[in-house]
């Protein structure tokens, strides 16, 4: 079982993973309304009562980027991390940096400081330029993709409403990786509407 909520980014990137390696009848998913969250989830299913988390073989994770790495090697389905030792490296370089990706844009949205991610949308300009033999981060979709999907539609959706931002102009890879994502099922069935981000960020900030 994957205790999700639909509407967090953090449960959406095992939701997409699940989605993509074909997973819909091994994995169930059991939506977590945060705002009422059960007693039973954290009695008993997961005492850090947060989501994602992931029941398989009588035990019960956690975290995010452990769950996607989880279900990638546990789980049959197309691998999502190459063998390429160059591109397996470069996997862990943007796994590592996501969540610096993230807390800077945030906070640039908070703070008003578009400058701040400005850079942080260039860095994954030139991320995506690191391979020439796909549209994706390592060339092919990968976890890399998956950890980073969930923020970016997020981004692209909040920063045009709040800022008239457009965080693809004058960066032509990321607008070709949004395009590319946009044509993947298992990422299609996890979007909610945008509204609804752009809701939950006026709220935060």
């Amino acid at each position: 079982r994957l205790y999700i909520s639909y509407s967090c980014p953090y449960a959406q990137r095992v939701w997409i993973l699940r989605n993509y390696k074909g997973l819909q009848d091994k994995i169930k998913l059991v939506p977590i309304d945060l705002k009422n969250r059960p007693s039973w989830y954290k009695e008993k299913v997961y005492p850090p009562n947060k989501v994602p988390s992931l029941e398989h073989n009588n035990q019960v994770k956690g975290e995010s980027l452990d769950l996607i790495r989880y279900v990638d090697e546990n789980f049959e389905g197309p691998s999502l991390l190459p063998d390429d030792p160059e591109k397996k490296l470069f996997a862990e370089e943007l796994l590592s940096y996501v969540d610096t990706f993230t807390v800077a844009v945030t906070k640039s949205l908070k703070e008003k400081k578009i400058s701040d991610a400005d850079s942080a949308f260039d860095r994954i300009e030139t991320f995506l330029s690191r391979f020439d033999d796909g549209p994706f981060f390592l060339g092919s979709f990968s976890l890399a993709d998956v950890a980073y999907a969930p923020f970016i539609e997020r981004y692209q959706a909040v920063f045009s409403a709040l800022s008239d931002y457009d965080i693809t102009s004058g960066r032509p890879k990321l607008a070709v990786w949004i395009e590319e994502l946009n044509k993947i099922e298992g990422y299609k069935q996890t979007k909610i509407d945008p509204n609804e981000h752009i809701e939950t960020f006026k709220k935060r900030i």
